[in-house]
């Protein structure tokens, strides 16, 4: 179980102790995710305190971090990776959107019932979504970001370092994949951890889909806005495959992360039977 019981930090999840190939687990206690870190509090909460943090990436957009800024604990250095700075930016040009991403404007979507049917009706909620993820592989951001995400995790000196954006399930669970993926871990093991946050995500949003259902918003948009699916996943993936044949090669070329740096990953953050070279 990854789901750490924090009583500060949203969604917060340990990669640690996840499968991976020959009998190999991820070492615990080094890469963590979450959702937003604004109430993050270290001496009020102890599962906090523990994990001795060392470093924080922070994948949001500039006005999600300007609305809930992080709480950033004592002696740790925190990295701002904007991985959809590109397609926001792109959106808002074209009249599409406003400067925050669609999980990040929840509030205002479920406000709605009648907007978010016209906007997002009919499937095209989750096409946004398998959009974003596309972006996610292929946009000059997104590329920043997870460069600067992976040269952080693969620094010789590196230590515990949380990875997050706003729900802590989209670009973060993309950056979960990305390390997962590197470190042998099956695809059903993937699949599962980038899945696992949907409980606790939709736990979290349940009284504001009630109030949607009940004004007669359609279930089905709620849904796909606040949690992850499948096919959202399978859609950064593929781009993956079209672009660059394997996850190795999309870090290697469309990232710029060496052979040495993923190698260095791997031994760092598995344990038990043999390292893949």
């Amino acid at each position: 179980m990854t789901a750490l019981a924090s009583t500060t930090v949203a969604n917060l999840r340990d990669l640690g102790g996840l499968p991976l190939a020959d009998g190999r687990t991820v070492r615990p206690g080094l890469v963590l995710r979450a959702g937003q870190l604004d109430r993050m509090d270290p001496a009020a909460d102890p599962v906090v305190a523990a994990l001795g943090i060392e470093t924080i990436v922070d994948f949001r957009s500039a006005a999600e971090r300007a609305d809930h800024p992080d709480r950033v604990p004592q002696g740790a250095r925190l990295v701002v990776a904007d991985a959809l700075a590109d397609t926001i930016a792109a959106a808002v040009a074209h009249g599409n959107a406003d400067d925050k991403p669609a999980a990040a404007q929840l509030k205002n979507v479920l406000s709605d019932p009648a907007m978010a049917e016209e906007h997002l009706g009919g499937g095209r909620a989750q096409a946004l979504f398998a959009d974003t993820y596309r972006a996610l592989v292929s946009s000059d951001s997104a590329r920043a970001a997870y460069r600067a995400f992976l040269l952080e995790l693969t620094a010789p000196d590196a230590g515990p370092l949380l990875f997050h954006c706003t729900a802590g399930k989209d670009r973060t669970g993309w950056g979960a994949t990305i390390v997962l993926t590197l470190l042998g871990a099956s695809a059903e093991t993937v699949e599962s951890e980038y899945l696992a946050v949907n409980p606790a995500v939709r736990a979290a949003f349940e009284p504001m889909i009630a109030g949607f259902v009940a004004k007669g918003g359609d279930p089905e948009i709620a849904q796909a806005i606040i949690g992850v699916a499948p096919e959202y996943l399978k859609a950064a993936l593929a781009e993956v495959d079209a672009r660059h044949g394997s996850m190795e090669a999309y870090v290697r070329d469309g990232l710029g992360i060496p052979d040495e740096g993923v190698a260095r990953l791997r031994e760092r953050l598995t344990r038990g039977g043999s390292v893949p070279l």
